[in-house]
């Protein structure tokens, strides 16, 4: 009698059935894995390059250093992201480099003329990103080659300066002078003005502190000198006292510092040179102006200043001291002690530099209302004890070719230009 044995043979096709179907599953899981990894990678990247363009785009005013300022800036602002499953390094692959960054004129055209600029680009490719099932497929086929282990992912984006809807002024307000009317409010472009320290001192022609959420916090106003976006036209600003805290997020503009503190955490200005009745006796046009007979030797305007990555010190790093902060300009710095590095060396105003003395102010009428907004220059640090300080009038904030960009949202008609990405 012949017996058959059919369960048997059964059982092997399936096992066959089982293995190549884990064999595709595991292909599909590894294709998944790749494809997952790169696009993680390339929005990270295309993060990157977009605050590089961002950023780039801010420091487009036309002015000779405009180009220097924009790749230092877009630079550090890209690589400030992290890229490659969240690595700060980048894996080590190579990071935004200057030549990455580059920019077009109004008709789109290339160009490396900073009173041509309009358009930033910031464009990045991100060599070796591992592909697991790649690299596994041509280890067990042989064809390295044909199978890579890595693949590279690349990103760009163009941004330009347009109006904003809402700003991101500075907690201040200037009050016009008697009978001023817009844009200048009374105001001369490089006239100097003055900050009162005292709550509600200041009058017409001069700055008061004041909150931006309407509040009368003095600590409010300390944090919103740290970025404070939403300011429109027609909002109510509060009258705050202000307390010596204040004084430790100003100076940082400048590149001065408590022991705390230091330019990776408190980003200052390209420069943190300063400019007072001491250093600069014409008390006029410190922006690109002259010092004036009877000035420092050190003495240069803003913008030359901004070209060097100059120091409160000039070259030098010391707050006190013969060719100290202090001696330069003539404030007592009590309580800080250290200078972001100037020049073109690493932990300083080049490596860490961004726009942080060009500000935003709000202008305020009687009932302190927003009515526009000026442009200004921060002179000078806070001293401690703190004492009135001064900044600049640079034009209403809206003028064609200010000096003034801010952070705030895009889409408005008018008001300061803010950096908006446009591809």
């Amino acid at each position: 009698m012949q017996v058959r044995r059919p369960h048997r043979r059964q059982r092997g096709a399936m096992i066959i059935t089982a293995a190549l179907f884990l064999l595709f599953l595991l292909g599909f899981m590894g294709i998944a894995l790749d494809f997952g990894h790169l696009f993680v990678v390339r929005t990270e990247l295309q993060t990157a390059v977009d605050s590089c363009a961002l950023a780039a785009a801010r420091e487009l005013d036309k002015q000779p250093t405009a180009i220097a300022r924009a790749q230092s800036a877009g630079q550090t602002a890209g690589n400030a992201n992290r890229v490659n499953m969240q690595s700060a390094t980048w894996s080590g692959k190579g990071q935004i480099v200057p030549a990455e960054i580059t920019f077009r004129d109004a008709a789109y055209a290339p160009t490396t003329d900073p009173l041509q600029a309009r358009y930033a680009q910031c464009a990045h490719t991100q060599p070796e990103i591992a592909v697991w099932l790649m690299k596994a497929m041509g280890a067990f086929s042989g064809d390295t080659a044909g199978n890579p282990a890595t693949r590279s992912v690349s990103a760009s984006a163009v941004a330009t300066r347009a109006s904003a809807q809402t700003t991101c002024p500075v907690p201040v307000a200037l009050k016009p002078k008697g009978g001023g009317s817009a844009p200048n409010y009374g105001f001369v472009v490089g006239e100097w003005v003055e900050l009162i320290q005292a709550q509600n001192a200041a009058a017409g022609g001069q700055i008061g502190w004041a909150n931006l959420d309407g509040s009368n916090s003095a600590s409010e106003t300390e944090d919103e000198l740290n970025g404070h976006c939403g300011t429109k036209v027609g909002d109510t600003l509060g009258t705050p006292g202000v307390q010596t805290s204040v004084a430790d997020v100003w100076n940082q503009r400048f590149g001065i510092y408590k022991n705390s503190g230091s330019p990776a955490t408190g980003r200052p200005d390209y420069t943190g040179y300063a400019y007072t009745a001491t250093n600069w006796p014409a008390r006029f046009n410190a922006y690109d102006g002259s010092p004036g007979a009877g000035a420092h030797a050190s003495a240069a305007n803003f913008v030359t200043k901004r070209g060097s990555y100059a120091s409160c010190a000039d070259t030098g790093t010391n707050v006190k001291g013969a060719n100290g902060c202090e001696a330069i300009t003539g404030l007592s710095l009590n309580g800080f002690q250290k200078l972001a590095a100037p020049g073109n060396v690493t932990g300083g105003h080049r490596q860490y530099g961004l726009d942080r003395r060009i500000v935003t102010v709000p202008v305020i009428d009687g009932a302190s209302h927003v009515v526009d907004y000026a442009c200004m220059l921060m002179l000078q640090p806070l001293s401690i004890p703190m004492s009135n300080a001064w900044l600049e009038f640079r034009g209403n904030a809206g003028a064609v070719g200010s000096p003034c960009t801010t952070s705030g949202l895009a889409g408005g008609t008018a008001g300061p230009l803010v950096p908006v990405l446009v591809r």
